[in-house]
């Protein structure tokens, strides 16, 4: 989770292209690429990085006392 909020906080977006079809009459078929892209705030990474310490403190305490 931590790797992933790094990951998320690093690259803020990505950017794809999705194929559609505008016309289509039997065989014949004309198409269209768009770019697309699909971004996130910063926070969320940062948000992410915090779940992932809070999970692995949680995680390593119930360790510690089980252990005693």
């Amino acid at each position: 989770m931590i790797i992933i909020g790094f990951i998320v906080t690093i690259f803020s977006g990505i950017t794809f292209q999705k194929e559609e079809s505008v016309v289509e009459i039997g065989d014949f078929e004309v198409t269209r690429e768009e770019d697309k892209e699909l971004s996130w705030p910063r926070w969320a990474g940062i948000a992410v990085i915090g779940g992932g310490v809070v999970v692995l403190l949680v995680g390593s305490r119930k360790v510690n006392r089980s252990g005693n």
